[in-house]
Parts: structure tokens; sequence; C-alpha cells
């Protein structure tokens, strides 16, 4: 695996990305355009979306209680309630708050509690990246333009995704399998997937069976279901790529 960015620099990348989704809607003729990566969706719910996922993880590193998730009492509402702009804009703030003054090992509840990723207020930090930087792709996809994630944030994204996404999701239903994500900036990543789930980095030595290559922006955006298989290069087993896709979207 890749090495994670420190953290002050991980709360920095979801406050720069936050701000590029921000302006992409501030320069949108209207919010109700639609979103093709997240379908019924128009960009004010994209905004109202990350605005609120924002807020609820301030809040659940703030309580500092690994044991379970801030109440619906405590968290109250996560809609906005003023300007959309100015209210994702204190999300933002919000979370980065938190998040320095917890620091990274902090403890707190996180949903991948299944997967080799702690729970830790590092680890949310690490996430928050990813949500804020795909979710400001979906933005200025909204837009007709569509950039490429940066090159740091989709390396650590794949890295991420791989430890913390697809480990939650519990055992693999289909024949074993290794799988390696190849990237055109020269990392690479291997994933062992069994009836013990998805084994990111594993020990064991072995050829994969099915190797994915593309950019890392590609490869971040095709985990997350953003591009489709064939905007990238599977060698071997393909059907091996299309169950792994089929998996994460149905977990």
């Amino acid at each position: 695996m890749t090495p994670t960015p420190p953290f002050p620099e991980l709360v920095a990348l979801v406050e720069e990305r936050s701000a590029t989704l921000r302006a992409a809607a501030a320069s949108a003729p209207d919010l109700a355009a639609p979103v093709p990566g997240c379908p019924g969706w128009a960009l004010r719910d994209l905004v109202a979306h990350l605005g609120g996922v924002q807020r609820f993880w301030a809040l659940t590193v703030t309580e500092a209680d690994p044991s379970g998730p801030p109440s619906r009492e405590r968290h109250g509402s996560t809609s906005p309630q003023s300007d959309l702009l100015e209210w994702f804009g204190e999300s933002t703030r919000l979370l980065a708050a938190a998040l320095l003054a917890a620091g990274p090992d902090a403890p707190c509840w996180a949903w991948w509690q299944p997967s080799a990723a702690p729970l830790t207020a590092g680890a949310v930090a690490r996430h928050q990246v990813q949500e804020a930087a795909v979710h400001a792709y979906d933005a200025l996809e909204a837009l007709g333009k569509p950039e490429p994630l940066p090159a740091g944030v989709a390396v650590d994204g794949v890295s991420e995704f791989l430890s913390t996404c697809l480990g939650s999701l519990g055992a693999w239903p289909h024949r074993p399998a290794r799988v390696q994500y190849q990237a055109i900036e020269g990392p690479s990543w291997t994933v062992d997937l069994s009836p013990a789930g998805a084994v990111a980095d594993p020990a064991a030595s072995g050829d994969p069976v099915t190797r994915i290559q593309g950019t890392a922006s590609d490869l971040i955006l095709l985990l997350y279901r953003r591009i489709p298989l064939d905007a990238v290069r599977i060698d071997g087993d393909r059907e091996v790529a299309t169950q792994l896709r089929e998996w994460s979207q149905v977990n």
C-alpha cells in the first residue's frame, strides 16, 4: 500500500476538494442540473448531501465515542437551514475544525468497523478526502466539465478504498481471486478476495488473476462506479472485474 498523507494534509485536502465542489456549484447556471454520477440527484442535492455528511462527521469526531454514532437527538437536522452554499462552506469549516481539534489518533466511531481501517479521526479525515474529491468530480461533471482527480488524492484513494470500503463488505461470494490495480503513475495495489473477505496488500505471494490498469484517477473513479469498466485496461479474467464491480455496488 502507498503511504497515507500526513494528517494536516488530509484535512487541507478535505477543504480544498470541498472548495472545488462549492466553486463548481456557484458557477452553475442552475442548481437543478442533474448529476450523472448520482442518478436522481440535482446539483443542489449533491451539495446538501456532502454538507450533511461533513456535519455528521464533525460531531462524530468531536464525541470521540467508538462504540456508536451520535444519537439522532445529538446531531439533529443536517439539512440546509440557510443559503445553501454558505451553509455548505460552514459544514466544511466545522469538519476541519473538529478534525484538527481531535488529532489523528483520537478514537471515533465509523461504519467500517469490520475492516482493517482504524476507528480514529485520522481514518475519518482520510475517507472524507475521498468523499469530497469524488463529489467534486460529480459537480464538475454536472457542468459538463469533468476533471481527473488530483494524482495524490487519487493514489491514496485507491489504497483507502481497498482497505476500508472493500474491507468492510464481508465474505466474497465468488471463486477466490487476486486482483491487482496498476496506476500509470507507478503505484500498484493488490487485493485478495475470498470467503474471508477482501484483504488488501496480502502477505502471501502469487500472481493476480486479473490486472486493472489506468491512471490513478481512473482507478478511483472506477471503484466508485463513476466510469465504466471499458474506460480502463483489464488483463486476465475480466469476469472477476465485473463481479467485483457488482459486489461493491450491492453492498
